[in-house]
């Protein structure tokens, strides 16, 4: 059974998917227990941003394939119900109001690279391993693994991938351009913990509307783009942040938002 273990250090919250016996795959237990912890996460004004990671030295093997077999014998809707689970969880760490950075050791395979590339920042090693490895089973991509590696890849490098199911490493995917940090082996944990406490002093309102913006760019026109940037800056110039902000610029100081991190949200729900 999936277990998500909780962290404090400092400012951030660490969340350790914890099944070291399946190397912490994926199953109904781990959306509902990771979908608690972020919901904590997120209503908690001592957090500024979130950690992602896995047990025993590996981030996550993907679908629990044991699992996975028994669907054959539901009907089509009752698959979809399943795979919605998923669907929901990754469209939670988009939603989350505060970033969710991946510490990736050891790889991610199938629903597990899904899962790591739907937070906003990744950290991995250069020997982690990584795979779209769906088509080995028989099966077909979830999690938004398509969507996710289109942003980074030719559509012919994206087809190769997928269809081949093959390996790469941290440093293949570093040069792709989904990796932030590359972390020495054993690394990874820290090194996304010290990336996610750069951002304790940001503004935390203004940064969840930033995530909103990142996350809608890549799928959006320009004219939706600019309508939503619109939106989130009207809000952003009547927010309390952004009197602190300027006024600490005009002053020739830094501002310290850290101690507006727990007044109430505004009417943007952030």
């Amino acid at each position: 059974m999936s277990t998500v273990l909780r962290e404090q250090q400092g400012a951030v919250r660490i969340l350790v998917n914890h099944d070291p016996a399946t190397r912490n795959a994926i199953n109904a237990d781990l959306y509902l227990a990771l979908t608690s912890a972020l919901d904590e996460a997120e209503a908690d004004p001592r957090v500024a941003a979130i950690v992602l990671t896995g047990a025993g030295g590996f981030f996550c093997s993907g679908g629990d394939l044991r699992l996975l077999a028994q669907r054959r014998a539901m009907t089509p809707g009752q698959r979809r119900e399943r795979l919605e689970g998923l669907h929901d969880l990754i469209r939670r760490i988009g939603r989350c109001g505060k970033p969710v950075i991946a510490a990736v050791e050891g790889g991610a395979a199938g629903a597990g690279l899904s899962l790591a590339l739907a937070c906003d920042m990744l950290v991995t090693t250069r020997e982690a391993q990584f795979s779209v490895a769906y088509v080995k089973v028989g099966l077909t991509p979830d999690g938004g693994a398509t969507a996710f590696l289109a942003q980074f890849l030719s559509r012919q490098q994206l087809t190769q991938l997928c269809l081949s199911g093959e390996r790469f490493d941290g440093a293949r995917l570093h040069a792709m351009g989904a990796v932030n940090q590359l972390a020495e082996p054993g690394q990874a944990l820290a090194t996304a913990v010290a990336l996610a406490a750069t951002l304790e002093a940001g503004p935390a309102r203004a940064m969840a509307r930033i995530k909103d913006l990142c996350h809608h760019a890549y799928g959006a026109t320009l004219a939706q783009q600019l309508d939503l940037e619109a939106q989130h800056m009207v809000v952003s110039q009547g927010d309390d942040e952004a009197a602190e902000g300027i006024g600490a610029f005009l002053q020739k100081r830094p501002a310290d938002f850290r101690r507006l991190r727990s007044a109430a949200p505004d009417d943007d729900g952030r």
